[in-house]
């Protein structure tokens, strides 16, 4: 499985290049790279181009407004998503089935996109006859369920932005993302399954709210009772609890859409009224609530989905992403229904009850666009080729990549093992606060290096630029003009905005990672440059895992870094010092992991997690960190001649070479 280190090193060396299969050859948007041409003859041209496929109730006046760092796109236009994503395919594609659902126990659900629109509208009315209005804010905490499509698109619908929660985050991660949304609904189930056990949202919902008073209706998917677990594949996943329901606020799904009309029409929305917020860790205090506004937005992810996915009549897509992240928000539900494709959605992990269970979906649903993650990758190469091959992927015909920069050894895995050599791999760069994707090869048009994320998206001005902002080789990722879709702002955090992504160079976007440009003019994302880790694709910031660390009794301190991780990209690794007088334990370790886990989420627990006398500091007490990601990566120490008392750093590389010894 592991590539000779020759093989290796001609791809690191960029001599390797992988032309688009010549089943791409008549794709739409060949003819010698036409759109990068127009796109920079005349960008606004380009994009007002892209905003035209889209239904618009009013046209724009205006097609860019930029007052830096905040831009308008299509100023004055009116629309609504959920009608772009719905009500204009119903005279062409009605019938079509829009998506495809699979919980982990193995039911099943399909619907139409005229079912679709049916139960969109429904929770649509019931929401707005519990008092949800246009400008409310709902948050959304849910399992990989259809109703978490349905519910987005319902908020959608009426006007009222959606901040959706990862059905894997704590109640206190929870608590905070809704009291900074002001969010007045939570709309949540009473539970979901993985990998065979499940997980209790309604009760994480529950002491979430516990001081909100502002959250006036709680609705609860009955996963559960809907679930034929006898009749399911998979059915030794155990039953969900009920779970208790207050009176008056809380409200079950199933009735309130059934005693509502599917007669909906969509809320009028200005190009700039806010869609939706979704949360992202950052390097200190807590999660930023990005701001997606509507026309913009809508624009660059139904451009990008159907041009980076090739998208066809009948193609099968999945994106195994949760709803929960901008992947899921982007690529499950806007971009792809905005384009009428068929969507397939899963509910449970990769390797539940068995490693083959993705590829015996893709068989089984013929799966023609598969979009994954590097993590999900090094995991698949990790398990063995004799998972894929037990199952016919010969259905696929596009594979993709997000969440991280993609090792060539994983790229070229994919490419062999489920591409069989004659997909292409589209590995695509993007963050939360760009909405949607930024630089990616075209299928039909660009011949791709494996690790490299090639190009930008026409229409996106990409570059690499040094400290002082000059062109640089190596050094940072910028953006150089504004993207439709771009973030419009932190929810009640102007200074912050400013701050976090505008003030390394002047009127330029810093994304917070650093790349290099090689001779052919590919770009390299070459990872974080802050103390934001990229943990299987989720961002998590240092400093809310340190928070949740010291909020243990036993922690008198602590510093967090990322170490590279096979499967994971990075890993979490936590150095703690305890109170005097507690004695370090296995037992305590596992303790303050697990703390850390119910705090923020599982994905957030510490990989690993060392008991250290003393922090190595500077001699003004600032934590070395730069040190502690030496010792975590088993690097030599950099400089330590600013260090108060440099043995300190030098027992902790003992301790964590003993730890994993």
């Amino acid at each position: 499985m592991t590539k000779p280190h020759s093989e290796i090193d001609v791809l690191l060396n960029e001599q390797r290049t992988f032309k688009p299969p010549t089943a791409f050859a008549d794709a739409a948007h060949v003819n010698d790279q036409t759109p990068y041409d127009q796109a920079a003859l005349d960008r606004e041209a380009y994009w007002e181009n892209w905003a035209r496929e889209l239904d618009w109730f009013e046209p724009w006046q205006r097609v860019l407004e930029w007052n830096p760092p905040f831009a308008k796109w299509f100023v004055g236009g009116k629309l609504n998503a959920a009608h772009n994503c719905l009500d204009r395919h119903l005279d062409t594609i009605g019938d079509k089935q829009a998506l495809i659902w699979e919980g982990e126990p193995g039911d099943t659900r399909t619907f139409t996109y005229r079912e679709l629109h049916s139960e969109v509208s429904r929770f649509a009315n019931a929401l707005k006859a519990l008092g949800v209005a246009k400008g409310d804010r709902v948050a959304i905490y849910l399992p990989m369920i259809p109703e978490a499509v349905i519910a987005m698109l319902a908020c959608a619908r009426i006007g009222a932005p959606h901040s959706v929660v990862f059905g894997g985050f704590s109640p206190q991660s929870l608590h905070d993302r809704i009291e900074d949304a002001h969010a007045k609904c939570v709309i949540t189930a009473d539970g979901g399954y993985r990998r065979g056990t499940v997980i209790p949202l309604k009760a994480s919902t529950d002491a979430a709210i516990v001081g909100l008073d502002f959250v006036s209706t709680v609705v609860v998917v009955q996963r559960g009772a809907a679930t034929d677990i006898g009749a399911a594949p998979h059915g030794e996943a155990i039953e969900i609890p009920s779970c208790e329901m207050q009176a008056g606020r809380d409200h079950w799904y199933h009735e309130i859409v059934a005693a509502a009309s599917a007669d909906c029409p969509p809320e009028s929305m200005d190009s700039e009224d806010l869609l939706y917020l979704l949360y992202t860790s950052g390097t200190t205090g807590n999660p930023k609530g990005v701001m997606h506004t509507t026309g913009g937005y809508m624009t660059q992810v139904a451009a990008t989905a159907k041009w980076v996915f090739d998208l066809k009549d009948d193609d099968v897509f999945w994106c195994t992403a949760d709803v929960g992240w901008v992947t899921g928000h982007s690529y499950i539900v806007y971009g792809p229904l905005a384009n009428g494709a068929t969507v397939f959605m899963y509910e449970g992990g990769p390797d539940w009850p068995d490693r083959g269970r993705f590829w015996e979906l893709v068989e089984r649903y013929g799966t023609t666009i598969f979009y994954t993650a590097p993590t999900a990758i090094r995991a698949f190469m990790k398990w063995g080729d004799q998972w894929p091959a037990k199952y016919d992927l010969s259905c696929i015909r596009l594979l993709g990549s997000v969440g991280e920069p993609i090792n060539p050894e994983a790229w070229i895995w994919y490419n062999k093992t489920i591409g069989h050599e004659r997909c292409p791999i589209i590995d695509t760069w993007w963050q939360t606060e760009t909405g949607g994707m930024m630089l990616t090869p075209l299928p039909g048009a660009t011949t791709t290096k494996p690790g490299s994320v090639t190009f930008g998206f026409p229409g996106i001005d990409a570059t690499i630029l040094d400290e002082e902002g000059q062109p640089a080789e190596s050094g940072y990722l910028a953006i150089t003009t504004p993207w439709p879709a771009m973030l419009r702002g932190i929810w009640g955090d102007e200074a912050r905005y400013r701050e976090t992504y505008w003030s390394k160079w002047p009127d330029i976007y810093f994304p917070g990672d650093g790349a290099r440009i090689d001779k052919d003019g590919y770009l390299w994302i070459m990872g974080r440059v802050d103390d934001v880790l990229n943990v299987a694709g989720h961002r998590i910031g240092t400093m809310e895992v340190e928070s949740a660390l010291v909020d243990h009794p036993a922690v008198a301190e602590a510093a967090v870094v990322g170490r590279a991780d096979d499967i994971k990209g990075q890993a979490v690794a936590a150095f703690v010092s305890v109170v005097e007088g507690i004695e370090t334990t296995d037992e305590l370790r596992e303790e303050i992991r697990s703390h850390v886990a119910t705090q923020i989420g599982a994905i957030a627990r510490p990989a690993d997690l060392i008991f250290a006398a003393e922090l190595p500091k500077t001699r003004s007490g600032k934590i070395m960190r730069r040190l502690l990601r030496d010792v975590a990566e088993g690097r030599a120490l950099g400089d330590t001649t600013t260090l108060a008392d440099p043995a300190v750093v030098q027992g902790l590389q003992q301790q964590y070479a003993d730890s994993e010894g």
